[in-house]
C-alpha cells in the first residue's frame, strides 16, 4: 500500500474554520483509493525536511494565532520553497495563505514576516469581506472547474503583476474586493481564502492534490477512478447558489 506523507504545520495554533476538515476529506478519500495516509504535526520549532513530506497544509487562524507562529514559519520559508520547487503540492487556506506570503500588515500596524512561496502581501482592511463565494479555475490547460466556499477576512491580498492567481471570482469579494481575482498558485502549492472546510465542497480539488502527493511519492501520476459523491455535489451546489444569490461582483 503506497502511503502518502503529509505534514500539517502548527495544527495547534491554526485550526479555525474547521479547516482540519480538509485533512479528513483527504484522509477519507486516499483510503478510498487504497491509499494510506502518514500525518505528522508539525509545529514551533520542530524540525521541517523539504524532502519529507509528499503533500504540506496550513491551515487559518485569527491575528493572534499568526503573531505566536509568524516568525517560526517565515523561518522555515527555504525548505517550503524547496519542498514546492520539487513539486510537492501545498494547501495553505485564509491565515496560512497570509503567511505563505511576504507579509501580513495588522491594522495596528504591526507587520509579520511571511514564508515567501507565494509573491504577494497582505494589509489588513477596515472592513471584513464576508460570505459564500464561488470561482471559476483552470488547474489543467482547458479544464474549467468551479470552486465554492466560504470566505471571513479583513486582509487584502495583493499579488505581484506576474503572480498566477488560483481562480477568477464569480461572486464573492476573492483577494481583495477589487481585482476579481482570489488565492495564488505557484506550481503545485496553493493558496486561498476559501475555508469552512474548502475540501469537502470541492471533492476535485482533494483529488487533484491527492494524484500529485502520489506523484511526489511514487514518480508517476496515478489516474483516479471517480467516486459516488453525491453528497459532496450537493455541497457545491448548495455553496455555490448562496454565492451567486450575492450576485457577480467582477
Amino acid at each position: 500500500m503506497i502511503a502518502v506523507r503529509v505534514g500539517h504545520l502548527y495544527p495547534d495554533y491554526l485550526n479555525i474554520y474547521a479547516d482540519r476538515g480538509n485533512i479528513a476529506v483527504l484522509a477519507r478519500r486516499a483510503a478510498w483509493r487504497g491509499l494510506a495516509v502518514e500525518l505528522e504535526a508539525i509545529g514551533v520549532g520542530d524540525p521541517l525536511d523539504p524532502d519529507a513530506h509528499d503533500l504540506l497544509y496550513v491551515g487559518g487562524g485569527q491575528d493572534r494565532e499568526q503573531a505566536l507562529i509568524a516568525p517560526d514559519l517565515a523561518a522555515r520559508g527555504d525548505a517550503l520553497l524547496a519542498a514546492a520547487a520539487t513539486g510537492t503540492p501545498v494547501l495553505a487556506v485564509c491565515g496560512g495563505y497570509q503567511l505563505l506570503g511576504r507579509f501580513y500588515r495588522e491594522r495596528s500596524g504591526q507587520e509579520l514576516p511571511g514564508a515567501g512561496v507565494f509573491p504577494l502581501h497582505t494589509v489588513a482592511g477596515e472592513r471584513r469581506m464576508i460570505g459564500d463565494v464561488l470561482l471559476e479555475c483552470e488547474l489543467e490547460p482547458g479544464e474549467r472547474r468551479t470552486l465554492a466556499g466560504f470566505e471571513n477576512h479583513a486582509g487584502r491580498t495583493r499579488l505581484d503583476a506576474d503572480a498566477t492567481p488560483l481562480g477568477r471570482v464569480v461572486a464573492g469579494f476573492g483577494n481583495d474586493g477589487e481585482s476579481g481575482y482570489e488565492g495564488c498558485r505557484v506550481g503545485n502549492a496553493l493558496g486561498t481564502y476559501l475555508h469552512g472546510p474548502l475540501l469537502p465542497r470541492n471533492p476535485w480539488l482533494a483529488d487533484w492534490l491527492l494524484a500529485r502527493a502520489v506523484e511526489r511519492r511514487t514518480g508517476e501520476r496515478p489516474s483516479f477512478e471517480p467516486l459516488a459523491d453525491d453528497l459532496e455535489r450537493e455541497a457545491h451546489a448548495v455553496s455555490a447558489r448562496r454565492a451567486r444569490h450575492r450576485g457577480g461582483r467582477f
